[in-house]
């Protein structure tokens, strides 16, 4: 069954919105007050995900020399978001004059393994999510833009399926059948080990240890390290909030783990699951939302 265009529009701004929630919580930038919880400034993650829905809305669809464009004036403009040391040192070498892409590809050997252009995809997700071939490509060469390496690539994959999985889905929450559907489009062995390895944790009667789930999944800034673990956050729990929650309290990287789970199970329970406390502290979360929706409105052609 379809989603319905109401529907698909609240999956939309619930996969972006749950994106910047899950980066705020994850990067400790939730302060604790008693009865409330508040999330001052979301990092980079949000904010390179903002700039793919920025494109897209502008472009009609992805243009990746408007993408790249979009990405550098939006860092130079908040250069404070937290980027890592890969993106900024191709922005800067492309102010130079310098090739962008030819820097990206000597910046590491082989390229940025990095998460970076997992945590950024949701837009890219929500918008070709019924075509999982032209999301293939568009991830693909969006990712290109700073992270080279396939793995790189493949954990943004992965991610923007997830994302996608979610917006088109229609019924409860299948955890097992989930993983197994992107388990059946994982590539490399690594990916594919991960994702069994979700599948025996969720085949278990009790849920593993939080030692446990880092061990086998990792919680680092690797898109190895952390895909697999954002997904495995959504797959095992039942709402938004646990599926968030859960995320970040793995550690490490938790700001982007806690993005790419906030993506996926905003996409698949929509804003409306969204707590309305986290919703009102939210940076931005007007902005967000606007965009989210303007972002649908472009998918359904109506402006």
């Amino acid at each position: 069954m379809a989603v319905s265009p109401g529907v698909l529009r609240s999956k939309f701004a619930g996969s972006l919105l749950g994106t910047a929630i899950g980066d705020s919580l994850g990067a400790g930038a939730w302060l604790r007050i008693p009865g409330r919880e508040l999330a001052p400034h979301y990092t980079d993650d949000t904010h390179m995900a903002i700039s793919v829905a920025k494109s897209l809305v502008e472009k009609k669809g992805l243009d990746l020399e408007h993408l790249f464009l979009t990405f550098v004036r939006d860092w130079e403009a908040e250069p404070w978001r937290g980027y890592g040391p890969g993106p900024p040192a191709i922005f800067r070498a492309f102010r130079r004059g310098e090739d962008p892409r030819r820097v990206a590809e000597q910046l590491y050997p082989g390229g940025s393994f990095g998460n970076g252009a997992a945590m950024r995809v949701a837009p890219l997700a929500c918008f070709y999510h019924d075509d999982l071939e032209e999301l293939r490509r568009a991830v693909e060469g969006a990712s290109r833009l700073t992270h080279t390496h396939p793995l790189g690539i493949e954990g943004a994959l992965l991610q923007a399926y997830a994302v996608a999985m979610a917006v088109s889905s229609t019924g409860p929450l299948n955890g097992l059948a989930f993983v197994e559907e992107l388990l059946s489009l994982a590539e490399s062995q690594v990916y594919r080990r991960k994702l069994t390895t979700i599948i025996g944790f969720l085949s278990r009667p009790r849920r593993p240890s939080r030692r446990e789930v880092v061990r086998e999944l990792g919680n680092g800034v690797e898109a190895f390290n952390s895909v697999p673990t954002a997904i495995y956050a959504f797959t095992a729990t039942s709402s938004f909030e646990e599926a968030v929650r859960m995320a970040v309290s793995f550690g490490g990287d938790m700001d982007t783990i806690g993005a790419m789970a906030g993506a996926i199970a905003g996409a698949f329970y929509g804003r409306e699951a969204i707590p309305a406390r986290w919703l009102g502290e939210l940076e931005n979360r007007d902005y967000i939302e606007r965009l989210a929706v303007r972002l649908w409105e472009v998918k359904m052609g109506l402006g």
